[in-house]
């Protein structure tokens, strides 16, 4: 009697460890061969139990006898991580065994997402192809872009980021917080300077806000490479000389700064109006960026041409006419903004 009672027993636990090695064994089984990737998105918050039940749902979690989505959450909270998954979109497949989609989740290498800013954006721009990227929500990158106490956590010696978000192709992870991105961005910044670019700062008789802010004037005056130490030249010589800037990219940055918008057309009493803005009506540089500048416009404003131009208007193919009198800059402007719309940059 005791020895067919041992070996029921004996049976039993055989039995229950060959049915614990086979419910483990779903650990290491792909749902299936399928290496199709799926997106899968962990809410903030979610626990490990709703999303293992919901990769069940979707078929990533093998359909195996005594496997389930309760083995992976038990399995997880024996190795305390039940509480270290991280939320954000993945890319899961079938062909990954339920370990490795654990792995992934925890480790939190979420997918992310490409977005490209170009030279000349100013901040609301950003923002606005940030949020149409899915990336993060552009009323809160503006505000915080506009946070002074933000601003000056950074190190700036600014009233806003304008003009300090470099322009680059960035990935980021769906829904991250405005201000993360914008501390990449500005990172992104600082580490395009060489070497050579901070002592040419230091010896320019500029701030490096000075330098950044007709940096930005520069890049939304010329998008021709070759142009910008000219241009760059042409302001230097007008500041040395107590000349306005007379730049309309600047008018119209007053118009958006004052008024929330730019119709597309500068009219003369938009010339006039005043402006903190405006270089028409103000000496000196404007207050601050007018957008975001490339390296090549901060380097033009650090090494300008050694001309002596004091004027230049569009030719109306991308390029610009430059004299050194307003004599000169008269008849380029009759040559070349005859019968168009005024688009003369002086």
């Amino acid at each position: 009697m005791r020895r067919q009672l041992l070996i029921s027993t004996f049976l039993a636990l055989a039995a229950l460890g060959v049915a614990l090695g086979w419910s483990l064994g779903g650990l290491w089984t792909p749902a299936r061969s399928d290496d199709a990737s799926q997106l899968f998105r962990v809410e903030a918050g979610e626990s490990l139990r709703s999303v293992a039940h919901r990769l069940d749902a979707e078929q990533l979690l093998p359909d195996r006898a005594l496997f389930g989505p309760g083995v992976l959450v038990a399995f997880a909270r024996v190795l305390g991580l039940d509480r270290e998954v991280k939320s954000g979109e993945y890319d899961l497949a079938p062909s990954m065994t339920p370990l490795q989609i654990l792995e992934l989740l925890v480790s939190g290498a979420v997918k992310t997402h490409a977005v490209t800013l170009p030279e000349g954006l100013r901040l609301n721009e950003i923002a606005e192809r940030l949020e149409a990227a899915g990336i993060t929500d552009a009323d809160s990158f503006a505000k915080k872009g506009r946070d002074t106490e933000f601003v000056r956590s950074l190190g700036l010696e600014a009233e806003t980021v304008e003009g300090y978000l470099y322009p680059e192709t960035y990935r980021f992870r769906r829904d991250t917080p405005a201000e993360e991105v914008l501390r990449a961005m500005f990172e992104l910044f600082q580490a395009s300077f060489a070497d050579a670019d901070r002592e040419q700062v230091a010896t320019s008789g500029m701030s490096l806000h000075q330098v950044v802010t007709l940096a930005s004037i520069v890049e939304k005056e010329t998008a021709v490479g070759a142009e910008r130490p000219r241009i760059a030249a042409v302001f230097h010589n007008r500041l040395r000389r107590g000349m306005r800037l007379q730049s309309d990219p600047t008018v119209i940055y007053g118009l958006i700064y004052t008024h929330g918008e730019f119709n597309g057309n500068i009219r003369s009493r938009d010339l006039r109006t005043d402006n903190p803005y405006n270089t028409y009506t103000r000496s000196g540089l404007p207050p601050g960026p007018i957008a975001s500048p490339s390296m090549a416009s901060i380097r033009a404003v650090l090494n300008p041409e050694k001309v002596g131009y004091l004027y230049f208007v569009s030719k109306n193919d991308g390029t610009h006419q430059f004299s050194a009198t307003l004599a000169e800059h008269n008849r380029a402007v009759q040559r070349y903004q005859k019968r168009r719309r005024r688009k003369s940059r002086h």
